[in-house]
């Protein structure tokens, strides 16, 4: 198994963000990209999740059953600043959704409950998303990580709102999931706490006039 980006480039309306973005990650591996505001982390991992078209390059998934490469989307969870949860939901409501429509009997994980433990909020699954905490709420939009497996986690400031005991028990959940073979590919201020990682640091803006054709 293993998660390739060639010579990628992007831009973000006329700018060119960055350009010759590559990487190669296996089984088992972590990618975090480090770098200031607007330097391109969270256009990358857009572009790697298939929610932005590159202006140039490749990224591509492959393992087993797709030796010839497929878009990482497909096989991917893909956690923004945003929680892409409902609030006048259910936690448990929300969950359901998210393991019905990123999961199959072949890529089953988590039971919902089991999975709000691993997070360490079993017990109120039964409260409207809305009625939340900051911190509750991204605990939960971690939790549809487990009750889906897939193995591919796209993860954009992962610990956005949460403290130092929650930054803990998350590095803790991303550590086991390289452990069982998975991939994470990452952006943060922060460290995550993880342990034999790459590192790439974004500069952004590599310039409006910048040719990337040639």
């Amino acid at each position: 198994m293993q998660l390739t980006a060639e010579n990628l480039a992007a831009r973000r309306g006329e700018d060119l963000i960055f350009v010759n973005v590559s990487f190669h990650l296996t089984a088992g591996e972590a990618l975090v990209l480090t770098g200031k505001n607007g330097s391109g982390k969270s256009t990358l991992l857009r572009v790697a999740a298939g929610l932005l078209k590159p202006e140039k390059g490749t990224v591509l998934f492959r393992d087993e059953e797709s030796p010839q490469g497929r878009h990482p989307g497909e096989v991917s969870h893909y956690l923004g600043h945003r929680n892409a949860m409902k609030n006048e939901l259910t936690v448990v409501e929300n969950l359901e959704f998210w393991q019905s429509f990123l999961g199959h009997p072949a890529t089953a994980g988590l039971p919902l409950e089991d999975a709000a433990e691993a997070v360490g909020l079993s017990g109120i699954t039964h409260l409207p998303f809305g009625y939340l905490s900051a911190g509750q709420q991204r605990r939960f939009a971690f939790a549809k990580l487990l009750v889906a497996h897939r193995p591919v986690w796209i993860l954009d400031e992962p610990t956005a709102a949460l403290d130092a005991s929650a930054d803990r028990l998350f590095a803790g959940l991303i550590e086991t999931h390289l452990a069982k073979g998975g991939i994470v590919l990452a952006a943060t201020h922060q460290p995550l706490g993880l342990k034999n990682v790459q590192e790439m640091k974004m500069t952004g803006f590599a310039g409006v006039d910048q040719g990337v054709w040639g």
